[in-house]
């Protein structure tokens, strides 16, 4: 895997924010196994408590149940740290439609919070999570740094609102931040259950359940889908970074792309279903096509993702099947 070499010096303290959700409980799995500290936040809106129970008895585990909106629990979850990996938020366009100023406060000032918190508490490096929700309504591919549309919701606001905060706390205050412009991350434990849930679990365990599954629009979209491994690797090396790349934002991707019709029946014949789905209307705020550049990342991070779409998507429907019991209703 990209990261399994990366090295960090002896002693060094993680703090992962968003701790119990899908991409958060894996970053604390991985730098576990690197041996390092980590200290998870999470106020468990979203996040799930099963998510990070195999981690409480690791010595090197610290679970810190707590709201990023309250700015003491930030400064007391910095103490002592030396990266911050900032993955809380509230995900999902359409629910930020439906009610934007939770996202207001929980995306932006919630940001604004550990940008600060982590400034005064004299933290290395501060990674966070942005989105590929950024570029809006640009319809050129592959997306590129620095060419972004009008944005299509108050989630992708939140997320630009990050990204201008990030490059002010370099500049102004001298807190290396990288921002992470992630492209459809899936892989385990990621949430299937939901109106709100990601397509792909969402996918597998109505397959499962010998249900028709509802595609938004016709299913000629397409996404830049990532594998978690590859998030993985491009958190810790934006940790390694220089400084000179610090201020900025960055696509996550593995620079493909991926149609939504064809990935229903990848999945369908993996899992040996022979169910058409049903198609619905257009999601609000969602854009068509999306596949990312990834050449700053690649040149600035020395981010290579080793995961194709392939090796992802059988690696996480193995992981479903397990974990969901295959023939089994999943509720």
């Amino acid at each position: 895997m990209g990261y399994e070499n990366i090295r960090f010096p002896e002693g060094s303290k993680f703090l992962v924010t968003g701790s119990a959700g899908f991409i958060g409980s894996n970053l604390v799995e991985a730098i576990l196994n690197l041996g390092f500290q980590v200290r998870g936040l999470d106020n468990l809106s979203t996040g799930k408590k099963e998510n990070v129970e195999q981690f409480i008895h690791n010595p090197n585990y610290e679970f810190v149940e707590g709201d990023i909106r309250d700015l003491e629990v930030c400064m007391q979850a910095c103490e002592g740290v030396d990266y911050v990996l900032h993955q809380a938020a509230w995900g999902s366009v359409p629910r930020s439609i439906e009610i934007p100023l939770r996202y207001e406060e929980i995306n932006s000032k919630g940001t604004l919070n550990m940008m600060e918190a982590a400034r005064k508490n004299g933290v290395k490096k501060f990674v966070y999570a942005s989105s590929s929700s950024v570029y809006g309504d640009e319809p050129n591919l592959p997306k590129k740094e620095g060419i972004e549309g009008n944005l299509l919701s108050p989630y992708a606001l939140t997320k630009m609102v990050n990204e201008e905060y990030g490059k002010l706390y370099t500049k102004l205050y001298g807190l290396d931040t990288y921002g992470l412009r992630y492209f459809n991350v899936f892989g385990r434990r990621q949430d299937p259950n939901g109106v709100y849930a990601a397509v792909i679990p969402k996918f597998i365990k109505q397959l499962l359940n010998d249900e028709s599954p509802t595609i938004n629009g016709d299913g000629k979209q397409s996404r830049d889908f990532t594998y978690i491994e590859n998030v993985i690797e491009a958190n810790l090396k934006a940790c390694k970074a220089r400084s000179e790349a610090a201020g900025q934002a960055y696509n996550i991707a593995y620079g493909e792309r991926e149609f939504l019709i064809d990935i229903y029946f990848q999945l369908s014949n993996a899992l040996g279903k022979d169910i058409q789905p049903i198609f619905g209307p257009d999601r609000k705020g969602d854009i068509k096509h999306s596949n990312a550049d990834i050449s700053k990342a690649k040149e600035m991070l020395g981010y290579e993702p080793d995961w194709s779409f392939e090796q992802g998507i059988q690696t996480a429907i193995e992981w479903y099947k397990e974990n969901l019991g295959l023939g089994a209703c999943v509720r």
